[in-house]
């Protein structure tokens, strides 16, 4: 019997996995308004930051241990964050540095000096455009916004495309794919059109368990019962969206969630082999607000006490799995697992085992990265890796000691909003 193909991840994707953890920025006239979804008659006057820091969210994002950001440019209301030539609904229509301000390009500017990736969503639905409804003169502007955003702002590393709103509309996806392909070919493209990562499912950033990279169909939004299907299988790893927060704007008397379940969300998405998509919305100042640039601030710490001082094994690939090997014996309570991609994702189940057979953890996919927490310390110079799938390699085993460290406290009860916030 022939064996299954197995789909291989591109380079770009391969370095969008890798990179694993992102932080979003939901920015715009509702921030002004104090709503989540507005019909696009917020007047553009009332966007008036008074303080804007993009240099300070990037920075917050990179000490964080984020790899990128992704800015929302345009959300369903159709307010665009730079000065567009498609559109008088934008901050050069408002009060905000005389009309003369740019966001996507404040951003920009401060990814480069920090070291960080740039990701812009453009949502496909648009409740200012007086085109809409008119599919071929929509399609037209709003590739020419994309374009916009394609050419002015340098290098961009996701395109991120909100299905909300947009049941039962087809857009001009081959003509969106063609521009992307021409503009930004090294771009991951969210969950629709020419697609190369998708949406987890949920607004409560948690994957699934096994988290699979290789699907068929996808959820485009977490208001309406629209899993689509997209043909022949394709390699699409997931990201995780989630909001600091209750709320995707910030809105005044909200609070951050808990640094335990905050915790407890890395470890249900990147500890399973997701990306991680933690948005953090910037205040009426356009500054972000103190309580969760405090969050952010604790969350990172706790990151870096737990994972922060790793000890790599090396590894005796064997027959079924590997033994690690570290360089003397040690004290640790968690274990990070790293699957070789290159060739696609084919562990279906591994166990974690000590020298004497002892079963340490087990589970299903490894993917880029698998953490598992041990329910105790241990201390040990080898472990044995077993593995089932379809010519399995592991590329690393990372040990962490995370003594003293705070614990993932997921708040199981907890989900985000699943009915639209219409006006």
């Amino acid at each position: 019997m022939a064996s299954p193909t197995i789909l291989r991840p591109s380079p770009e994707q391969l370095a969008w996995q890798k990179a694993g953890f992102g932080v979003f920025f939901h920015f715009g006239v509702n921030t002004f308004a104090g709503k989540e979804w507005s019909d696009g008659t917020i007047p553009a006057a009332d966007f008036d930051p008074t303080e804007l820091d993009a240099d300070e969210w990037v920075r917050a994002a990179r000490d964080l241990g984020a790899a990128y950001v992704v800015l929302t440019a345009k959300h369903h209301d159709g307010f665009c964050l730079w000065p567009t030539g498609t559109t008088a609904y934008s901050v050069a229509s408002s009060p905000w540095k005389d009309g003369k301000g740019d966001v996507v390009a404040e951003v920009a500017e401060a990814c480069r000096r920090h070291g960080m990736k740039l990701g812009l969503y453009l949502s496909p639905w648009d409740r200012n455009a007086e085109c809409y409804e008119d599919a071929a003169a929509y399609d037209a502007f709003y590739l020419a916004q994309l374009r916009e955003l394609c050419t002015r702002y340098g290098d961009l590393f996701e395109l991120w495309f909100d299905g909300a709103g947009s049941a039962g509309r087809e857009y001009d996806w081959d003509g969106i794919g063609e521009l992307i392909a021409e503009l930004q070919p090294g771009a991951m493209v969210f969950n629709m059109g020419p697609a190369t990562i998708r949406w987890v499912g949920n607004e409560d950033g948690l994957a699934a368990d096994p988290c699979e990279y290789v699907t068929d169909s996808t959820d485009l939004n977490n208001y309406d019962e629209d899993v689509v299907g997209i043909g022949a299988q394709r390699y699409l790893p997931p990201e995780c969206d989630v909001s600091i927060r209750r709320g995707w704007f910030w809105q005044p008397g909200e609070e951050p969630k808990t640094l335990g379940h905050l915790l407890g969300i890395h470890d249900r998405s990147i500890g399973l082999g997701a990306n991680l998509l933690l948005n953090v919305p910037p205040d009426r100042r356009g500054r972000l607000d103190a309580e969760d640039l405090a969050r952010m601030t604790e969350f990172g710490e706790a990151l870096r006490a737990r994972f922060g001082d790793g000890r790599e094994a090396t590894l005796e690939v064997t027959e079924g799995g590997a033994t690690a090997t570290l360089p003397e014996a040690a004290r640790f309570d968690h274990v990070e697992l790293r699957e070789v991609l290159t060739e696609g994702q084919r562990v279906t189940a591994h166990r974690v085992l000590a020298a004497d057979g002892t079963v340490l953890a087990e589970g299903a996919t490894i993917g880029v990265r698998r953490i598992h927490r041990l329910p105790e310390a241990v201390e040990l110079d080898s472990l044995r890796i077993e593995v089932e799938g379809t010519g399995p390699v592991l590329e690393a085993v990372i040990v962490h000691d995370a003594t003293g460290a705070p614990v993932p406290d997921l708040d199981e009860g907890y989900r985000a909003p699943t009915e639209a916030p219409l006006d």
